[in-house]
């Protein structure tokens, strides 16, 4: 009776499955898995022998579990640059390992106006009032103190208002398309391998010896916020209320 009973359960399982693929089954995933620089049909027989999965237990192979490099429209790793530092003290430190992605050369550039107006330095170009990072893309306000030393919250709220027209910028921007950095990205700045300030070479102007504001607050304490000195890199916290410098940014994912 046992043995009747599991056959029976085999079969109408086995039924359920071929009658029902697009429950369990999904279309191949996309991705270019020959290695040959585009997508097509060889793909499509390659991954169903390499990585045949089913939907609730095998989603498609990311970027990396693929056998190519990403050749899909997903999010790539968020790569660790090298802090500066050359100079080792010890075996094994970070001066000795230099780890990281290496720097562009130039880090920064002072980004040129079309319009004509500004001054971008000893080459006769005219600047927009804006300073592109290569390392992370972010677009920097050139002037690193068009606003002075202002409490957490007025940061912010110059930060989000800033556009073209102001301290400089002939780059068209409107209102809300700057913002106060957040702790990760002003950080982001730091060279460890230098000082006074702790910057690589960069064509910024008005770069302050002080603290700068993050945007980023502390998880457990609402009345202090995240901030970075730009002498040394020091990153501290402090109280919202108090009075810093304002270094705002655009662009970024």
């Amino acid at each position: 009776m046992k043995k009747i009973l599991i056959g029976t359960l085999i079969v109408v399982a086995g039924l359920f499955m071929l009658s029902t693929p697009n429950v369990l089954a999904q279309e191949p995933c996309e991705s270019d898995f020959t290695c040959d620089g585009d997508v097509d049909a060889d793909d499509v027989a390659t991954f169903l022998e390499d990585f045949g999965r089913f939907e609730f237990n095998n989603p498609c192979p990311n970027c990396y579990d693929s056998p190519c490099p990403c050749t899909t429209d997903c999010d790539p790793p968020a790569p660790v640059p090298k802090t500066g530092q050359t100079t080792s003290s010890a075996a094994g430190d970070d001066g000795d390992h230099e780890k990281g992605v290496v720097w562009p050369n130039p880090r920064f550039t002072a980004n040129v106006d079309n319009n004509g107006d500004g001054d971008c330095g000893d080459r006769g170009e005219t600047c927009d009032g804006t300073v592109t990072d290569n390392l992370t893309g972010l677009i920097w306000l050139k002037n690193a103190d068009c606003f002075g030393m202002r409490t957490w919250n007025n940061a912010l709220s110059d930060s989000n208002g800033l556009s073209a027209g102001w301290c400089g910028l002939l780059d068209g921007s409107q209102a809300g398309d700057w913002r106060l950095p957040n702790y990760r990205e002003l950080f982001s700045l730091i060279h460890v391998g230098t000082g006074f300030p702790a910057l690589p070479s960069n064509p910024f102007t008005n770069v302050q010896s002080g603290y700068y504001w993050s945007s980023t607050g502390n998880y457990d304490h609402p009345g202090i916020a995240w901030q970075v000195e730009m002498d040394n890199g020091y990153v501290t916290l402090n109280l919202k209320t108090n009075d810093y410098y304002v270094w705002p940014v655009r662009g970024g994912q």
